[in-house]
């Protein structure tokens, strides 16, 4: 039998299909019609019979063979049950004719042109028969092409059904992650004692959201100055020398914890206390909120989920790292096997203990700074621009730092240790020493202003120095030209603006000053929740849903109604996040900015009235397009800097960005909105607290290391690059491995072609890992990423007056479209009351 998607072309009897042969009368040619393994009609011929018997054993073995090798993808003729008949073939010469059994292999004699053959009672010529072979070729060639589109239909399925498998085991990768970050479950209550509440109401005729990616959810900790929760004593507990370097060995092998500085891992081991466990008890619980890392001492855990065991953890062992960054719920459970010994880091303990060392570090470099004739007269936002790009570099005993007669760019500031000042005085051939210099002096001043040659030796002395530096480059992309710098008054002192190093002292990381909220518009002003109708649900996340509601009394004026649950938000503690979102945007009055008209609250939540965008979230149209030309995401980029121009002149830094927080008003512009992670902090101020979306997040938010409107750059770095690919370049299968592709850099992600050389050039000089190195940072602020190559020829002055047309212009046929929403289905659950009285200010 020919071989699947071949058939046989040659004609030439063969023993390996099991068939005799004999020759004919015709002209002596030996043939054997070995490719009838498919019969026509039922019939199987095998062998030319010129006077010969026709080989019936082959029947049962090809047949046998095909059905074997081929299962059923085409027709086969089928074998005869029980014993085959007798077959006889006739000569014209009137020899008698051969009979044979099932196994017989006799031949008959003589031949004759006109030769039948009898099969099944019925007489068949051999000329005829022979007349079917080019068919039965033909046939054949047919059926195994048909074998052959079957083969490659079934490999497509195969490889169909492998894609389908991975993309189902990412997007479980996918929920397993946004479960570990966000709560999407809430109590209930069986039973509730005053009138509906306002969300149980809403249409139930609503389907569920279309299927897809799914949205980035944000996660947020608490602030370590919380005044809501009260202030953090670091309290040091005794270890001996054994404990000690286990734990450092533990908190070492963690990707975002080995960067931290000497000084602050120390604090970090002093700060972890013991923690005995017994056999059989539980450390960790799937589904609970955690809020400490552990290091095991001795004995064996063991780590399970959904009650299939995952593997075990032994002495040396660090779990639960990512409940020291933020609130979040515990993917597995930790179960101790036998007594157990653990060292503890509280999550508050861990922030306090970052943002300390940091305002600790930088009130030294500011003192320092202050302390330089040339730059105290600098405003403090600038004196803390310099002050954060101000590195350290030691200088072994007896290495020349500046040598007299070079050229030089770098000021030096010296933290510890001694140098020797020599300099050569006319009339001698060595140096002099003219001063020596300690601790909180400076030198190399000069090289600020100009490339002045150095007009003396500095010489560490024994056992070496270690300074501040700064060169004159980034000097002057921070800060400016010194040389107008030095004569020009910024007011701070008419102003009584309040210095950074108050702000350092203070050791706060709360909101500096309140924001002083725009006053309610007289025509808000007398609406109640009573006067409000629901009319559907334009969003839903882990605190709430964003309604769409309607004037009872006048359903031509719709708003957008966000409804938070108030025990939601005690138990995750963003009381502060929710009074800062609700202050930072009554004061917001900005174009690219969604307005805040008014705040409610009852038992059950706290109910912000907003204007309603009806074109959509950006997010839902970057879905279903796949990813934005660079005209469209221009646009989009533009009116988000316009935004954030705005709120960082303010002092205000959102920590939020990403097309799920983008609206399209009914023009289509783009807007602003969810402050829930925005706060005030003042012109040169940072803040410790950590804020945003996983594949948002600036390294300095993961690190701990404070953070100031620079965070806000680098997401617009991300978002550039989401818009023009359809994904966010950094992404893992959980949070913890998410940020340890952020610390690698933007430098490892590789740009899809369809994101264009100008763009991707922008996006790494906004996605810098050092925040002062970033677009936008240095003196010119976010004039220097308008004027970039990417933003070439947009119209600006269009943007701002509003008189640009958009790329997308939304389809709003009336005041209660929302079909440029995905829909929702009603919310089931009933929301617990919260009546601890936290927003009785709301």
């Amino acid at each position: 039998m020919p071989p699947p998607g071949k058939s046989s072309g040659n004609l030439t009897g063969s023993k390996a299909y099991g068939t005799g042969a004999s020759t004919g009368a015709t002209g002596g040619d030996s043939q054997n019609t070995s490719y009838g393994n498919r019969g026509v009609a039922g019939v199987r011929v095998t062998g030319a019979v010129s006077g010969g018997v026709v080989n019936a054993d082959s029947y049962y073995h090809d047949h046998h063979f095909y059905q074997h090798h081929q299962g059923e993808a085409a027709p086969v003729a089928q074998a005869p049950k029980g014993p085959l008949p007798s077959t006889t073939s006739t000569a014209s010469s009137g020899s008698p004719q051969a009979q044979y059994s099932p196994r017989s292999n006799k031949m008959g004699n003589g031949a004759s042109s006109n030769a039948h053959f009898t099969v099944d009672g019925e007489s068949m010529d051999v000329h005829k028969v022979k007349a079917l072979v080019p068919e039965l070729r033909h046939e054949i060639k047919r059926r195994d092409k048909i074998i052959e589109q079957y083969d490659n239909q079934l490999r497509q399925k195969e490889d169909l059904l492998k894609e389908k498998e991975n993309e189902i085991a990412r997007l479980k990768e996918e929920v397993h992650k946004l479960k570990s970050v966000l709560q999407l479950k809430v109590d209930t209550l069986k039973s509730q004692e005053s009138k509906p509440d306002l969300l149980s109401t809403i249409d139930e005729n609503q389907i569920e959201p279309s299927k897809g990616p799914a949205k980035k959810q944000g996660v947020s900790g608490e602030s370590p100055s919380s005044k809501t929760l009260g202030y953090v004593d670091l309290t040091h507990h005794d270890k001996d020398f054994k404990s000690k370097q286990l734990i450092k060995d533990a908190l070492l092998s963690n990707e975002f914890i080995k960067v931290l500085a000497v000084s602050q891992l120390r604090e970090v081991i002093d700060c972890m206390y013991e923690k005995k466990v017994t056999k059989s008890s539980y450390i960790i619980r799937e589904g609970e909120r955690g809020e400490h890392l552990y290091v095991c001492a001795d004995g064996v855990l063991e780590v399970h989920k959904d009650d299939k065991r995952l593997g075990e953890i032994k002495s040396g062992g660090l779990f639960g790292e990512l409940a020291i960054l933020y609130n979040c719920k515990r993917t597995a459970s930790v179960k101790a096997m036998t007594s157990t010994t653990l060292w503890v880091l509280d999550r508050r303990v861990f922030q306090t203990i970052m943002m300390k060392t940091g305002l600790q570090k930088r009130e030294e470099n500011m003192a320092f700074l202050k302390s330089v004739p040339l730059l105290k007269q600098l405003p403090s936002e600038k004196l803390a621009k310099i002050a954060d790009v101000l590195e350290y570099d030691f200088f072994n005993e007896n290495e020349y730092i500046i040598r007299e007669g070079a050229t030089g760019d770098t000021f030096f500031i010296i933290n510890k240790g001694e140098v020797k000042v020599t300099q050569m005085i006319a009339g001698q051939s060595e140096p002099k020493e003219v001063r020596r210099l300690k601790r909180g002096d400076y030198f190399g001043e000069k090289a600020l202003l100009s490339e002045d040659r150095r007009t003396a030796n500095v010489i560490a002395l024994p056992p070496g120095v270690e300074c501040l530096t700064v060169d004159r480059e980034s000097f002057t992309k921070l800060i400016g030209d010194l040389n107008e710098l030095r004569t020009k008054d910024y007011g701070d002192e008419a102003r009584g603006a309040e210095s950074v190093t108050s702000q350092v002292r203070s050791g706060s990381d709360s909101t500096i000053s309140p924001v002083s909220d725009r006053p309610v518009s007289k025509e808000f002003e007398n609406i109640t929740l009573d006067d409000l109708q629901l009319v559907t649900t334009l969003g839903m996340g882990g605190f709430g849903r964003v309604e769409l509601v309607q004037l009872s009394k006048d359903k031509s004026k719709t708003f957008a109604l966000k409804c938070l649950k108030k025990k939601h938000i005690v138990e995750t503690r963003q009381q502060e996040h929710i009074y800062s979102e609700k202050k930072i945007m009554m004061e917001a009055d900005s174009p690219f900015i969604t307005k805040l008209h008014k705040t409610f609250r009852d038992k059950k939540y706290v109910y912000m009235l907003m204007e309603v965008c009806l074109g959509g979230e950006l997010w839902t149209i970057l879905r279903d397009r796949g990813h934005f030309d660079d005209i469209t995401a221009r646009f989009c980029v533009a009116c988000v800097l316009e935004a954030f121009s705005y709120l960082h002149a303010k002092g205000i830094i959102y920590r939020d960005l990403k097309p799920e927080n983008l609206l399209l008003d009914a023009r289509g512009y783009v807007k602003l909105v969810d402050f829930g992670f925005a706060k005030k902090i003042g012109v040169g101020k940072k803040t410790w607290t950590f804020c945003g979306t996983p594949e948002y997040v600036a390294p300095e938010i993961i690190l701990n290391k404070g953070h100031d409107h620079s965070a806000d750059y680098w997401s617009l770095g991300i978002l550039m690059y989401e818009l023009l690919n359809g994904t966010p370049p950094f992404s893992g299968s959980d949070p913890m491995r998410t940020y340890n592709i952020i610390l690698k850099g933007v430098d490892h992600i590789e740009f899809p072609k369809k994101i264009s050389r100008s763009a991707h050039v922008l996006i790494k000089k906004l996605c810098r890992d050092n925040p002062m190195e970033r677009l936008g940072y240095g003196k010119n602020g976010i004039s220097d990423i308008r004027k970039n190559k990417w933003f070439q020829g947009f119209d600006w002055e269009g943007l701002m007056n509003l008189t640009m047309t958009p790329p997308i212009i939304p389809k709003i046929r009336h005041p209660t479209d929302t079909t440029n929403f995905d829909s929702y289905p009603r919310d089931m659950d009933i929301a617990a009351d919260e009546l601890s009285g936290w927003d009785a200010d709301f």
